[in-house]
This record gives C-alpha cells, sequence and structure tokens, in this order.
C-alpha cells in the first residue's frame, strides 16, 4: 500500500504537429496523473487504462513542455493478494514500472481495428443460421483485400465496407439494451478504506475525461466509486473532502444529466444482516446527502453485489421514496436459476416496487458482440417486456468505462442482426418498463443468495460490533429525547450521533459487515466500533445526568437506591446486578416501565426464588416456578418444560445445547461460503474439560458452568443462567477459538413438529421450511436471522435468541446457531 511518487517532464518534437500525442504509462500497481495540481487521469493497466491524451491534435499554440506528476501505488486493481485473488496481502510484493514513453497515437488504425472486431465477433457469433453472419464475415474479407496496411491513404475505404453493413437498421420490434457506464467500487475489500478513496479517484476522474470527450456518455456509479452515473453518498464525500477540484467537476456533468445519483444509501450495505434501523438509517443519510449536493432524491435503488436481499426491502425503499431496484447478485445462484430478470418484487407488508436484473447477469460487460446477444438469449422475461440494462465498465476495484468500450457500442446502435444498444440512464430504462410492466410477474418474500451462507458468522468480533453499536445508537436516541422534552435547555446530540451513526453505516458495507474482506479492514472497523462505545457511553452518560439530574442526587437520609432505566417499549420485571456500598455485586428484582425508570431500594422479592439441586448422577437440576430445566454434566440440556402445563420441549434421548463442529472446506470462496456437503461432516464436541458445576445457588438466580475441549486446540466455557420469574434460560458462552477450516455450532433438538420455522428480520419476521422437499428448499441449509428464531406449533413452541450472531438453520425438528 505504499506509494511512489514520478515527477515526469516532456518535450513534444515540433515534427508531431497535426498528430495525436499520449502519454503511456504501463505498471502493475495503479497510478494516477497529475497535471497543475490537479489529477487528470487514472492508469490501471488490469483495467485497460495505460495513457494519458495529452492533445488529439497537436497545435503550434500547445505546449510542447510540460510537466506531469504521476502517483503509483504499491497495489494492483485487486488489491495484492499473494498467489490468488482472494488470498491475504503479500507484504513482500513488488510492483514494476514498465513503460514510459511519449507516442503518436494512429487514430485511424485504431478505428479500422474496432470494425474488425465488430465484424468478425458478428460472423462467429450470429451463427450460420443468419445470412447476416456470412454478410460480416464477407465484409471483412474485403476488407482486408482493400486495405493496405503500408498505405493508409487505403483506410477510408476499408471503413466505408463496415460503415455499410453498421448502417443497415433493424426492424421496430428488435430488443433494446440500454448501457449505463458502471464502475463498482468497494469501499473495502482487498484492501483498507484509505485506498478506496484512491480508486474513486482514479476511476471518477477518468470518467470525467471520457464525458468531455462523449457528451453522450452517462455514468452509474453503486458503491464508492467516484466515475459513475449510479454513486454513493459515502464515497461521494470522500472525494468531496480530498480532491474538491474533481468534485466540482462531477456536479458539472450531474447537472448535465451524465453523472446521475442512483443508490440512494449511504454505503452499499449488506442486504441481510443490518437492522431494520440501521436500514433506515441507510436511506436516510443517502437521500439526504443527494438532496443536499445534487437538489434531488434517488428513484432507484442500486445493489448489485450484496449477498441476498431482505423481504422487509420493498416496504423501506418505498417508505424513502424509492420504487425501483437494480440488481443482478442472483444470477451467482449455485442450485436454482433465478425465473425473471424484469419483475415485481413483493415484501412482507405487501409494497412492491418494479425489479430489473441485468440479463448479461454481471456489472462489469465490455459492450462486445458475445455480451448484446446474451443479453436477449439469456432475457427470462421476452414477450413482456422488450428493454433491458446492460452495464459496462471495469468493477469491483474500480477502472469504469473505456473508449474502447463506447467505440464499439456505437457500432451497434443500430445495427440489423444485433440488438439495438443507447446509451441511457436507469430512469431512462425504468420508464420504458414501467410503460411495458402489465403483463409482468410478481416475486413474493426475500430474494435469497444460494451462495456466501457463510458471511452471516464469518469474522464474529465484526458481527458483534455491528448489534451492539445498533443497541448503543438506539440508547442514546431514546434517551436524549426524552432529555430534550423534558428540559429544553439540553442539546440534543444531531450532530455526534450523525458522525457515529455514519461510521457504523460504513462497517455495513457489503464486504465488512459480511467479513469477506482483508485483515487490514477488520482491524479498522473494529476500532470504529470501538469509537462509537466509546463515544456512545459519553453521551448516554449526558443524557442520563440530565433526565434524571435529581434522582442522582441523593437527599440527606434517604436510603441508598439504584436508578434503573428501561430503554424498550414494553415493561420490564427482571433481575439485575448492581454494585453495593462495599464495591461488591448484588443482586436485585426490578419492574421497570415502557421507556422509563425506576428508583430500586428495596428489591423485590420472587414469588418463587430459584431453586438449585446436584442430583446423584451429576447432573443439576433448576426451577423458578415458569420453567424447570435439567442439565447434565457436559452441559446437555436434557430436559426444558413450562411449570404450568408440564410440557417437555426437549425430545427422549436427545440433547440440546450441543455443540458440534463441522469441515469447512468451500469450493472457491473461503470467506464467504460454507456448502451444503459441511454437514455430512458433522462431529458432536465430547471432551470435556471441566464437568458441570453449580456456580449460583439460587434465590434471585441460579446458574452452573462447564468447560469444553473444541477441536485440536481451542476450548469453550459456558455459564447456564436462571433467573427468578424468567421465562427463558440464558447460555454465556466464551470461545477462545483458534481451529482453521471448521465450523462451529449449537443444536436444540426440541418437541415440535411443523413445517415452517420463523426468523426474525428487519422489523419483521420471516417463515422458511424446515423440509428439504425441493431444491428451492435444500439451497436454504444455512440462513440468516437476526434476534431470534422460533419453532411453534398450535399453542406451543420454541425460540432461541442471541445477542451477537446470524446465521442459523432449522432442520426438522434441530433449531441450530452458528457460532
Amino acid at each position: 500500500w505504499e506509494t511512489c511518487w514520478f515527477k515526469v517532464e516532456l518535450s513534444i518534437p515540433p515534427a508531431w504537429a497535426g498528430r495525436e500525442v499520449h502519454f503511456v504509462w504501463e505498471s502493475d500497481g495503479e497510478g494516477m496523473v497529475w497535471r497543475d495540481a490537479q489529477p487528470v487521469q487514472g492508469l490501471t493497466k488490469e483495467g485497460e487504462k495505460t495513457s494519458y491524451i495529452l492533445t488529439s491534435s497537436l497545435k503550434e499554440t500547445d505546449p510542447h513542455s510540460l510537466t506531469l506528476y504521476v502517483e503509483l501505488a504499491c497495489n494492483g486493481l485487486f488489491g495484492a493478494g499473494k498467489g490468488s485473488m482472494i488470498a491475504p496481502p503479500d507484504p513482500d510484493r513488488r510492483f514494476t514500472l514498465s513503460k514510459a514513453e511519449l507516442v503518436v497515437f494512429n487514430r485511424d488504425v485504431y478505428e479500422l481495428l474496432v470494425d474488425l472486431e465488430i465484424l468478425l465477433d458478428m460472423a462467429q457469433l450470429l451463427g450460420e443460421e443468419n445470412q447476416r453472419s456470412f454478410q460480416a464475415l464477407y465484409t471483412a474479407n474485403q476488407m482486408v483485400n482493400v486495405c493496405d496496411v503500408m498505405d493508409p491513404s487505403t483506410f477510408p475505404a476499408a471503413r466505408d465496407l463496415a460503415a455499410a453493413i453498421f448502417s443497415q437498421r433493424n426492424g421496430e420490434s428488435q430488443h433494446t439494451i440500454h448501457a449505463v457506464g458502471h464502475c463498482h467500487i468497494d469501499s473495502a475489500w482487498l484492501w483498507p478504506y484509505e485506498e478506496t478513496i484512491r480508486k474513486c479517484a482514479r476511476s471518477w476522474v477518468t470518467v470525467v475525461r471520457l464525458m468531455e470527450c462523449n457528451p453522450e456518455l452517462t455514468f452509474a456509479c453503486s458503491q464508492l466509486r467516484l466515475i459513475s452515473v449510479l454513486w454513493q453518498a459515502q464515497q461521494f464525500e470522500w472525494v468531496r473532502s480530498w480532491y474538491p477540484g474533481l468534485y466540482r467537476q462531477i456536479q458539472d456533468f450531474v447537472a448535465k444529466g451524465q453523472f446521475v445519483p442512483v443508490g440512494g444509501t449511504w454505503v452499499e450495505m449488506d442486504g441481510n444482516l443490518p437492522s431494520g434501523e440501521s436500514m433506515v438509517r441507510q436511506f436516510l443519510q443517502g437521500q439526504r446527502f443527494f438532496q443536499e449536493q445534487f437538489g434531488r432524491i434517488c428513484s432507484e435503488f442500486w445493489l448489485p453485489d450484496t449477498f441476498g436481499y431482505s423481504a422487509q426491502l420493498p416496504q423501506l425503499m418505498r417508505g424513502c421514496g424509492i420504487r425501483r431496484f437494480l440488481t443482478q447478485k442472483l444470477s451467482w445462484n449455485l442450485v436454482n436459476t433465478f425465473p425473471h430478470h424484469t419483475f415485481f418484487w413483493e415484501g412482507i407488508d405487501g409494497s412492491r416496487v418494479l425489479t430489473h436484473f441485468p440479463p448479461g447477469d454481471s456489472y462489469e460487460m465490455r459492450g462486445r458482440v458475445e455480451e448484446m446477444l446474451k443479453t436477449v438469449k439469456n432475457n427470462k422475461d421476452k414477450g413482456r417486456v422488450n428493454h433491458s440494462a446492460l452495464l459496462f465498465g471495469f468493477g469491483d476495484g474500480g477502472g469504469g468505462p473505456t473508449q474502447k468500450m463506447l467505440d464499439r457500442m456505437k457500432r451497434m446502435s443500430d445495427t440489423d442482426g444485433l440488438p439495438r444498444v443507447q446509451i441511457s440512464t436507469p430512469d431512462r430504462l425504468f420508464s420504458v418498463l414501467e410503460k411495458e410492466s402489465s403483463q409482468l410477474c410478481t416475486w413474493v418474500g426475500e430474494l435469497f443468495l444460494e451462495l456466501h451462507n457463510g458471511t452471516y458468522t464469518t469474522q464474529a468480533q465484526i458481527k458483534k460490533g455491528n448489534r451492539e453499536c445498533e443497541r448503543i445508537l438506539h440508547d442514546v436516541e431514546v434517551l436524549s429525547t426524552l432529555a430534550v422534552a423534558r428540559d429544553g435547555a439540553f442539546q440534543y446530540p444531531a450532530s455526534q450521533l450523525q458522525r457515529l451513526w455514519r461510521l457504523l453505516l460504513l462497517n455495513q458495507f457489503h464486504d465488512v459487515l459480511p467479513g469477506s474482506c482483508i485483515q487490514l479492514v477488520v482491524e479498522d472497523a473494529l476500532q470504529y466500533y470501538a469509537e462509537i462505545r466509546r463515544a456512545g457511553a459519553r453521551l448516554q452518560e449526558e443524557a442520563v445526568q440530565s433526565l434524571c439530574r435529581e434522582l442522582l442526587q441523593p437527599k440527606a437520609g434517604s436510603t441508598e437506591s439504584t436508578l434503573v432505566l428501561n430503554t424498550l417499549p414494553w415493561e420490564r420485571t427482571e433481575v439485575i446486578s448492581r454494585t453495593g456500598p462495599a464495591g461488591t455485586e448484588t443482586l436485585a428484582l426490578v419492574t421497570v416501565p415502557s421507556m422509563g425508570y425506576a428508583l430500586v431500594r428495596e428489591p423485590l422479592l420472587p414469588p418463587q426464588p430459584v431453586a438449585v439441586r446436584k442430583q446423584e448422577d451429576g447432573s443439576i437440576a433448576m426451577e423458578n416456578g415458569v420453567i424447570a430445566v435439567c442439565l447434565d454434566m457436559m452441559g446437555h440440556l436434557t430436559s426444558l418444560r413450562l411449570v404450568d402445563s408440564e410440557r417437555e420441549s426437549v425430545p427422549d434421548g436427545c440433547y440440546a445445547n450441543q455443540f458440534a463442529l463441522f469441515d469447512d472446506v468451500p469450493l472457491y470462496w473461503d470467506a464467504w461460503d460454507v456448502m451444503d456437503y459441511h454437514l455430512e461432516t458433522r462431529k458432536p464436541v465430547t471432551t470435556l474439560l471441566k464437568p458441570l458445576e453449580i456456580t449460583l445457588a439460587g434465590g434471585l438466580r441460579g446458574s452452573a458452568s462447564f468447560s469444553l475441549q473444541i477441536g485440536e486446540s481451542s476450548t469453550l466455557t459456558q455459564e447456564i443462567i436462571l433467573d427468578a420469574t424468567c421465562p427463558y434460560l440464558r447460555f454465556l458462552t466464551q470461545v477462545e477459538w483458534k481451529e482453521a477450516h471448521k465450523f462451529l455450532k449449537v443444536e436444540f433438538p426440541v418437541q415440535v413438529r411443523s413445517t415452517n420455522a420463523t426468523y426474525e428480520i428487519q422489523f419483521g419476521h420471516l417463515q422458511r421450511p424446515t423440509h428439504w422437499n425441493t431444491s428451492w428448499d435444500w439451497a436454504r441449509f444455512e440462513v440468516w436471522a437476526h434476534k431470534w428464531l422460533d419453532l411453534s406449533e398450535h399453542g406451543f413452541g420454541v425460540a432461541l435468541l442471541n445477542d451477537c450472531k446470524y446465521g442459523a438453520s432449522a432442520h426438522g425438528n434441530v433449531l441450530s446457531l452458528s457460532l
């Protein structure tokens, strides 16, 4: 990630008058040309950008001597992986500058080669049954005959032959492809956040240069890319701060309609794991930024590279002024082919959005004949609609469109035998699709990606940080709002909260929260979570001091008391731990109203204290009048029943709270995937390090703990807790994880029969089958949930709750949480 600066002093020979002059630079590291203290051209060999045009026709008045600077980064388009793209970065990798030249560019030869490329692709790909393939082949042959490579005066005649083919028009029924410039830039992935800022600048300045030469070009930038038509707010903010001159140019092209703000969110977030409130904030921060900076909000939600899409998203989109959605990621499904490319997507409340998947199944096309033909052939909604999108430009690591891509598509704008290709915008595409939408089908529920199921669990500390910080910001806002309502002098911390929310939203980017990023990015993300925890605790303390100032100042002679706040919207009766006068921890049973507080002086007495008994066989029984449990020496839950109903939850002969270890060796995407065949490698954890022992003997709380060895060198310690009046059992689990290519889960077989399990999602819940009747069912062998999953039949059910996990499954009668 080091940077080298090169000073380049150029002197153009006067003999090159009238010629097109380029500065050519080839290196395996990404570069940027600077001129007059401004970035003017990105250089990326992998993105086919290796030259800076000094002049299209050298004039006597043009500067013949000038100084450029090249900023060269020691990383390629896809980082600096050792041996493979997704390997960890190689700290010893060296980067090479292989070419730095001043050259004359022969535009006539270039145009001739593009003509020939298109004709030969038509000849090869249209097929023997299509007369146009033969016309293209014979035209190319004539061009070769006419053209004398040593005599440039023969080039125009050869080009006229090609032009005759390209000028033969299509019929009215031909499919229309809306080509939109695109440059997918991952905010962090195989490179850290800091490098993304430079990737944005390199990519976007290149797009600006292209727009200056091609006024028809539109660019859609999804995800922190600097250059496309579709952008996300965080990346714009980076460029605005770091490259103000470039940002002003972008604003000019926004006003001209060439840079089109699309996306509507702060970053291109993960589509499954952020909470409902986090998703609303993604839209709020994104739409507000676009309104302030560009005078409009986005009507299209653009999320091409996220690992699945929550069934709640249509309702959230509609609530945030968005009625259109574009992605292509479901083309990555490993098992089932998704049946549509243009359709209505319906969420859990009935909200619908018009949805389009580009039929070419990619967001980084190159403008080739083959891609146009695939777009038409692959379209699963032929007959219903006659328009589709094609996103062209290098992506993931940035890069964006090239001049050659545009030149290819100009030749295909309306050529008989090929689909019509027009440079377009997302708005133009969706406007046409809306007019053609009367026959479209509707897909109800989640858009589940049948791949990358491991991202629900990878990088446990990131998952824990996300959930904790979502809770912290919720509590700060609740308490600060109550403080404002009670005391008009209290300053609501709006700017501090916006800063913390933006840090959290940034970490929800679709390669950070899923954990599919390099270690440098993980370290950055964990620092951001630490900052949210630190600043959040301070803001919470300030709100509480204002809200409860009198209560926090004990009066003379008053009894020692504890102030307990409840930031949830229902009354709660729970056992809490508080610090006594001597610094010792004491327990108290308290009842606190909804969104309110209680002063605890004399703790409540439970209607029935927790009873804890050790049996002769070493097992431990606990009961609190609501539920009764039995645990064996290994920590297995052998019995769980509601006292009133005597209904047993654990089937005879089964163990709940059973830890199991699986092999985790996916086909390729190591941090992303867990394959279905991992289920065949299940090994129950059976090595006991410390048998179950009572740690709290009852009263307000009973508990027992034990330790296990996991795999070769990992350990697990768990405390199982039952509180007075509490209708659930808690498991506090600590794992010292040192395994490689292993997957740890905990399983709860329950005595409940249902064909569907229920999972919490954003602002709602979703049912998924517990059987594998169809390929669509078994492809969901590992799914995501938020704070709970539940298996219920009429009148009875069991739920499994968590405070920091997302991967889960319910197959048959076994609830499983991925740790």
